[in-house]
């Protein structure tokens, strides 16, 4: 018998450290949403933009949402396994409609976060299941203001003035290092997350291949926009 190779019972055990303090298999997690499409958020100081690639593997098949809202002050974009987004997202309206019937309110967005990660944080413990290979930008309107925080496949959640998620994250963050400021307003978010896809997508920067949506403090309603609404932006670009 050949000797197993000296990673191989960390490599597939979720439970077990590594020596040298690693979880392989939520590394793993972690580059299946590098290999993601991008998706990325900006937040201004009057609402939040979302902004994703939107891509087909082939042209007779219609191309899957990334953008999903959970309700009326809140929705997300992810990066990632499409299944697992699908799973976490339904348990997100549960949460939310939940938390309406019982308060009278619409949940807080934080604590929307924490109940999506800590279903994420215990599936990295336990034996004979594996980490949530998607990551979440969750863009949302409460009682505090506007929120845009990450979340990753560990359970960990981010509070973000910009961020960026999946294959292209990198080119985006580099703009926004550059030109996010304090003081933003919604419409010029709108244009920024526009010009920091057009930065981390490699070709095929086009209306059909975008989902774009907000939410502000004005009408406090998230909003996906429409092809058209997209392609007319993208002319201010």
């Amino acid at each position: 018998m050949f000797p197993a190779a000296p990673m191989a019972g960390y490599d597939r055990a979720i439970t077990i450290f590594s020596p040298e303090g690693r979880l392989y298999q939520v590394e793993y997690a972690y580059e299946a949403v590098k290999r993601g499409m991008t998706a990325l958020g900006v937040k201004a100081s009057d609402g939040v933009v979302l902004a994703v690639e939107k891509r087909s593997a082939s042209p007779l098949v219609e191309g899957t949402e990334k953008i999903k809202k959970i309700d009326d002050h809140v929705g997300v974009a992810f990066a990632g396994l499409f299944g697992d987004a699908r799973v976490l997202i339904d348990q997100a309206r549960v949460y939310a409609q939940t938390h309406r019937l019982v308060y009278g309110e619409p949940i807080p967005i934080e604590l929307l976060v924490k109940r999506i990660c800590d279903i994420k944080q215990v599936y990295t413990q336990h034996g004979g299941v594996r980490p949530f290979g998607v990551a979440f930008l969750f863009a949302g309107i409460d009682r505090k203001g506007p929120h845009l925080i990450q979340t990753d496949p560990g359970g960990t959640y981010l509070r973000c003035k910009a961020r960026a998620i999946g294959a292209g994250a990198q080119k985006a963050l580099d703009l926004f290092t550059k030109e996010y400021h304090e003081d933003i307003k919604i419409d010029e978010a709108v244009l920024l997350a526009l010009r920091g896809l057009r930065e981390a997508m490699e070709e095929g920067f086009a209306a059909e291949n975008i989902e774009l949506a907000k939410i502000d403090i004005y009408e406090k309603s998230f909003k996906i926009f429409s092809p058209s609404e997209v392609s007319a932006l993208i002319s201010k670009l």
